[in-house]
């Protein structure tokens, strides 16, 4: 009975950990799709399923998320304890949504490979929105850069998912005939995704863009014997002529507070002959500090500002930090006090005017979260995420990132640029296609045009309904059916 159940508890994991391996950098969906069937087979044929659920859970969060330790690591004589504890934490934390699954699934009383399928699904849904929401490497994200993910404009991320996982469950249903049918689905999506793929975008706009990416190290950024360093690095990058009509710098390229260096905006727009520069900083009101994008132009002067609104728990700010200070006087992780960040007002749309067009601004992080776009208070021309990849070291996490963003902009069917302090730079078409980037972990400036944008998809029409129906409509199929009335 041990030797089964360590058996059946290390397969899981493993299978979970393989199926990771669809995910960027990596990008094998072909052995991501036959592990996520295997990992299905094992929780469904298993005396615990909700253990074989949470072990493969556990196996793919530990490998999709690896990079999660590289944050510690960047002062490694302080912190580098504790990363192994925070990745087997986040782990096995996030792989409590497979184990409900687990648990979920085992309760239909029909077809328990489709039940199970059906509950990661909403699962995985769930994880995007509670506590704030993770849904960094969904099982729908290995579609990334193929042809299927362009359902994405029609049913979103977790339609993806849900693609992915039904495909992996009919050959456990169904054996040789679920095999046909589950490559057959993928093989139509496919097809769609091929077809909207040759739909020629619209033109260009006239305008230029160039985006400053400065390869500063993350562990010497705050160094104020470099600081000058960098600031300058960038200015020469935006002087090159000829001068872009707008450019752009990362998060937080600035190693000076405004408020307390006003010089600094004029230096900027000096190296852009009064032409406007959008850059991220730190911005401070009293004793309180927003991770912020600022445009400037003309001599100096701030013309918009967005304020980050979707925060890093336990990066940016300590949940209930101010009511810890409220209730017992601790300071320490208060946003009031000074000791974390700030959230802005929400989503935002930010006018550059009739050349530039409407942007839509996301910090970081927030590129991860389809329904932060879909907050945004109008429709957008364009959308631009600044970030600071180093954090995530040299590995997976940028890749992941990265290949995010490219989601979003087929979701929304908008061009997005994304800048970044280390990489990875790029511009990406309304089909979520990389049309030009920046080598990862090399300073450069990449000058561009702004790519057209498409209609609205129907999915920033109806966001997660079309998956919710789907869902509630196959989950009729795991019940028992009524028995037929004896005659």
């Amino acid at each position: 009975m041990r030797n089964t159940l360590l058996r059946e508890t290390a397969l899981a994991f493993a299978l979970g950990a393989m199926a990771a391996l669809g995910q960027a950098p990596w990008g094998l969906w072909f052995l991501s799709v036959p592990a996520f069937a295997a990992l299905i087979w094992c929780v469904t044929t298993s005396g615990r399923p909700t253990l074989s659920a949470w072990l493969g859970g556990a196996g793919y969060f530990a490998v999709a998320l690896s990079w999660i330790v590289e944050p510690f690591l960047i002062d490694a004589e302080t912190y580098a304890w504790m990363a192994p504890f925070a990745l087997f934490m986040m782990a096995f934390g996030l792989a409590l949504f497979w184990a409900a699954a687990g648990y979920a699934g085992s309760r239909a009383r029909r077809h328990p490979a489709l039940a199970f399928a059906l509950a990661l699904t909403l699962a995985e849904l769930a994880r995007g929105y509670v506590l704030t929401g993770f849904p960094w490497a969904t099982p729908g994200h290995i579609w990334i850069g193929t042809p299927l993910d362009q359902a994405a404009a029609y049913v979103g991320p977790n339609g993806l998912t849900l693609l992915t996982l039904l495909a992996a469950s009919l050959p456990v249903a169904a054996y040789w005939r679920g095999t046909i049918a589950g490559l057959g689905l993928l093989g139509l999506v496919a097809a769609g995704g091929a077809w909207r793929l040759s739909i020629p975008l619209p033109p260009d706009r006239p305008s230029t863009l160039r985006l400053v990416q400065p390869n500063a190290e993350q562990r010497l950024k705050w160094d104020a014997s470099r600081a000058r360093t960098y600031l300058d690095s960038q200015l020469a990058m935006t002087a090159k002529a000829p001068v872009a009509d707008l450019t752009i710098w990362p998060e937080t390229a600035i190693p000076y507070l405004f408020e307390d260096s006003p010089e600094v905006a004029s230096l900027i727009t000096d190296a852009s002959g009064g032409r406007p520069v959008a850059l991220g900083i730190q911005r401070v009101e009293g004793q309180r500090f927003w991770n912020s994008l600022r445009v400037v132009q003309d001599a100096g002067d701030i013309v918009q500002t967005y304020d980050k609104y979707h925060l890093v728990p336990f990066g940016e700010y300590v949940p209930f930090g101010d009511l810890a200070q409220d209730w017992f006087g601790l300071t320490a992780f208060a946003a009031r006090s000074g000791n974390s960040y700030s959230p802005g007002q929400g989503a935002a749309v930010l006018d550059l005017g009739p050349a530039l067009g409407k942007v839509l601004p996301l910090i970081c992080y927030e590129a991860v979260f389809p329904q932060d776009l879909r907050a945004a208070p109008e429709r957008a021309d364009w959308i631009l995420q600044i970030t600071n990849d180093a954090w995530f070291g040299i590995r997976s996490g940028p890749f992941q990132h990265a290949a995010q963003a490219a989601l979003r902009a087929t979701e929304q069917g908008l061009p997005l640029i994304r800048v970044a302090n280390t990489g990875i730079t790029q511009v990406i078409d309304a089909h979520g296609r990389v049309r030009s980037s920046l080598p990862f972990g090399t300073m450069g400036a990449l000058d561009t045009t702004l790519p057209g944008a498409l209609p609205p998809t129907p999915f920033v029409r109806w966001g997660e309904i079309p998956v919710l129906v789907l869902l509630a409509g196959l989950s009729l199929l795991t019940l028992r059916r009524k028995p037929r009335p004896m005659a």
